[in-house]
C-alpha cells in the first residue's frame, strides 16, 4: 500500500494530477511542482501534462488543455506579464546602453538605431514565455480558482453553440 501512496505523490508532484479522480474532501491537495510549472510555462506548455499548445495565438491562453483537459481559464495574468517583461528587458538593455556609451560614445542616431529595435524584439520575444510562467505559477500554487475546493473555482464555461443574431440593417 505504501508503494501506491508513494507513486501517487510522485505523480502529483510531477504535475500529473490532472484528469485523475479528485482526492477525498478532507485530504490535503497533492503538492504541485513550482519549478516544473515555470519551466513548462516558459515553453508554452500545459502545467499539468507538459503538452504544447497553451497559446493558440500570440498571448491568448487556451481555456483547457486539449491533451489532458486541465482547465486554464482561471488564470488572472492581467498586467503582470508586461510588467515582468519591462523589468527583464530594462535590466538587459540599460546596462548595455550605458556600457556602449561609456566605451564608444556613439552619436544619438546610432543609439536609437541599436537600442530601439533591440528593446522591441526582446519585449515581443519575452512576453509569451513570461505570461506562460505566470499562468503556470498560478496553477502550481492553486491560485484564482485552480483549486477545485476553492471558493474562486468556476467550471469551464460551455461553448456558445447558438449563432449570434445578425445586426439589424438600417
Amino acid at each position: 500500500m505504501s508503494m501506491t501512496v508513494t507513486s501517487r505523490l510522485a505523480a502529483a508532484s510531477a504535475g500529473e494530477d490532472a484528469g485523475k479522480t479528485p482526492p477525498a474532501p478532507d485530504a490535503p491537495p497533492a503538492p504541485r511542482s513550482v519549478p516544473q510549472a515555470l519551466l513548462r510555462g516558459a515553453m508554452g506548455c500545459c502545467p499539468a501534462c507538459g503538452a504544447r499548445g497553451m497559446f493558440p495565438r500570440y498571448l491568448k491562453v487556451t481555456p483547457a488543455c486539449t491533451t489532458c483537459g486541465e482547465e486554464l481559464h482561471h488564470h488572472r495574468a492581467d498586467d503582470a506579464p508586461p510588467y515582468a517583461t519591462i523589468m527583464v528587458v530594462g535590466h538587459i538593455v540599460v546596462p548595455l546602453m550605458v556600457l556602449v556609451e561609456e566605451l564608444y560614445r556613439p552619436p544619438l542616431g546610432v543609439h536609437m538605431a541599436l537600442w530601439l529595435p533591440l528593446t522591441l524584439i526582446l519585449c515581443l520575444a519575452l512576453l509569451p514565455p513570461l505570461k506562460g510562467m505566470l499562468v503556470n505559477l498560478q496553477w502550481a500554487l492553486r491560485m484564482h480558482g485552480f483549486d477545485p475546493a476553492s471558493d474562486e473555482y468556476e467550471p469551464l464555461p460551455a461553448p456558445e453553440s447558438a449563432p449570434r443574431p445578425a445586426a439589424a440593417q438600417p
